[in-house]
């Protein structure tokens, strides 16, 4: 994903908050527009309702464009390819590439459709990138495989831990070096139903400060000394308990259906874990198709949360804005924002097609986060919120892979474009 964030002026933007309201009272009102979830197989391609045209992606374009005969339905590929390019003042110039494919391993009629992406980025900054993540479902959605393998040359633009104001001339840069797995496996016990387990290894090593001096302590710094962590590495490595509720009939880009995963982590150091900690951490997506003739007309909402019960967590190892895999959440805010050992975050978005082949389709959405102080409390006191717009462009319709481009407005000026492959969640 592509992110470019504009310095700017602003206030509080309180019509957020309320807008979100309004869309949480209608999501709650929505059972008389809700219909039964679509599956993949029943969304053909090409309809021959005298009402509909065929629907188009930008592969139909470029086939017709270079005189290529169209693919059967049932050899459409599933695999985008795309190059990752921009600039972020934060990142620099980026330049690199970026693979999203789905499959499903068994009886379509019983088994979801598995995904994969991988995404790999260089920077004008010298930051580097590689990430690699699955969610594997075997025939018949016995087992679920999830994973996340990423390997990076980073840097954060910090400011520091909570909601305060923190405008860029408060903020600090930090550049360190990061290796994550995280891994879980479930079984199925139920119908939707998983229980699982897994670990989590996260390894942050040559951490450097750039406003570091002996005048001048940064919040990393403090944080880090206060609390018995190395400034310039540590670790965070526990066990995975988790259970996990999915009814989606696609993963990419749901008309309907809800996804609930929730984890009980246990960093220790008999693991190599710096300190002990506990954590309850979810993901909960709901989505409403509000029309049958057009499904993909939908009001979505996405809930975060991750929540320290014990212990102390690294100060890089903080929930934060956009710490979910693709760094997706918090659109209008650069990634690490705001962070916390407790962090909550929520969004709703609405989607609409906007070109009758269902080329071109939009989105309008709201966000909100808070977290805690560096001692955990006062959760839920201040809020942050953002909102925005954006334009997708169909990829690949069996896969109903887009492109997005969104732009949204956040609170202390904070504004920006994002660019992502598929929708943020």
């Amino acid at each position: 994903m592509i992110k470019f964030c504009l310095p700017g002026k602003g206030k509080t933007n309180r019509f957020l908050l309320i807008a979100m309201m309004l869309l949480m009272v209608l999501a709650t009102n929505l059972k008389s527009f809700a219909q039964t979830p679509v599956s993949i197989a029943n969304t053909k391609d090409t309809v021959n309702n005298k009402d509909t045209v065929p629907t188009v992606d930008l592969t139909d374009i470029l086939r017709k464009w270079f005189k290529k005969k169209p693919d059967s339905l049932k050899q459409a590929r599933t695999v985008a390819i795309l190059p990752t390019f921009g600039y972020n003042p934060s990142l620099g110039l980026q330049i690199g590439g970026k693979l999203s494919a789905q499959k499903v391993f068994g009886n379509p009629k019983n088994t979801s459709t598995s995904t994969f992406g991988i995404i790999a980025v260089y920077t004008s900054k010298a930051i580097a990138n590689f990430q690699a993540i699955h969610n594997i479902f075997t025939p018949g959605d016995k087992m679920i495989l999830q994973g996340n393998l990423q390997f990076a040359f980073f840097q954060v633009t910090d400011y520091g831990i909570g909601l305060g104001k923190g405008y860029p001339d408060s903020a600090d840069d930090i550049k360190f070096k990061f290796l994550k797995l995280y891994e879980k496996a479930y079984i199925n016990v139920a119908p939707h139903l998983f229980i699982g387990a897994g670990i989590n290894i996260n390894n942050r090593f040559s951490i450097k400060d750039k406003n570091l001096s002996d005048s001048f302590k940064t919040a990393h710094y403090n944080y880090s000394v206060q609390n018995g962590f190395d400034t310039l590495k540590y670790k965070a490595n526990g066990l995975i308990a988790a259970f996990q509720y999915n009814t989606r009939e696609n993963p990419i880009r749901s008309y309907g259906g809800m996804y609930l995963d929730v984890t009980f982590q246990v960093d220790q150091k008999w693991l190599s874990s710096t300190k002990n900690s506990v954590q309850f951490v979810y993901d909960f997506r709901k989505y409403w198709s509000l029309s049958v003739k057009n499904p993909e007309t939908v009001l979505a909402i996405w809930s975060l949360g991750s929540f320290m019960s014990s212990g102390t967590l690294p100060y890089l190892e903080m929930p934060n804005t956009a710490s979910d895999p693709y760094a997706r959440s918090g659109r209008g805010y650069t990634i690490s924002r705001f962070k916390g050992p407790s962090y909550f975050y929520f969004e709703t978005e609405y989607r609409f097609p906007i070109t009758r082949n269902k080329l071109i389709s939009g989105a309008c959405f709201v966000n909100t986060q808070t977290t805690s102080n560096s001692l955990n409390k006062e959760m839920f006191g201040t809020w942050a919120s953002a909102g925005g717009a954006g334009l997708r462009l169909l990829f690949q319709k069996l896969a109903r892979t887009t492109i997005c481009f969104d732009y949204a407005f956040g609170q202390y000026g904070a504004q920006g474009l994002f660019i992502g492959l598929n929708e943020a969640f």
